[in-house]
């Protein structure tokens, strides 16, 4: 019941932005997002406030032309992903995002190199997709409760699971074309 006060409440505020369909298109999809997930609103909305925050906290200590940072937060639990120069720039990026409110954990997934072709995000863009369409077709996982992330072929979950559906998500992802490693990043709900 929590939840659904929270999606109204959301909704509200949303309605409050003039005039622009874009955003309530938006509104009406972050609402059915947060209705199907295990998080609660307010974790949800937070994550996704944990990563702008943690992103621009990003620009400002590393820049841009030196590296590809991705930040992905769940449950308060952040991943970074992506390439960057040194090692220096590695522990910097976790140094900055431990400095975000709420951040519980970074897990700090970082690889020093040069920044991955096109050619290469493409892939991993239709990696995620299938790992994801692959979830949500099985009936024994929910695949709206499972993130996944891919950079260079490593495909990252998390989300909040039992330990049966952590093993069939893992499954999925393992057996999925294209994959050359799964990372878990899971917790545990029983």
């Amino acid at each position: 019941m929590n939840k659904l006060i929270h999606i109204a409440l959301l909704g509200v505020a949303i309605s409050q932005f003039q005039g622009c369909a874009a955003v309530a298109v938006g509104g009406a999809a972050v609402g059915t997002s947060v209705a199907l997930d295990r998080r609660t609103a307010g974790a949800y909305v937070g994550d996704e406030e944990i990563e702008l925050r943690a992103m621009n906290r990003l620009r400002e200590a590393i820049p841009k032309k030196t590296g590809n940072i991705s930040v992905t937060s769940y449950n308060r639990q952040v991943l970074l992903t992506g390439q960057v120069p040194d090692e220096t720039a590695r522990t910097r990026a976790t140094e900055v995002v431990k400095g975000v409110p709420e951040v519980r954990t970074v897990f700090n997934e970082l690889s020093i190199s040069g920044v991955t072709s096109l050619t290469s995000r493409t892939n991993d863009t239709a990696i995620t997709a299938n790992v994801k369409t692959r979830l949500l077709r099985n009936e024994q996982v929910h695949g709206t409760t499972v993130k996944v992330v891919t950079e260079s072929g490593v495909v990252y979950l998390m989300g909040l699971v039992t330990r049966a559906e952590a093993d069939v998500a893992t499954e999925i992802a393992r057996t999925t074309s294209g994959v050359t490693k799964v990372v878990t990043l899971f917790e545990h709900i029983d």
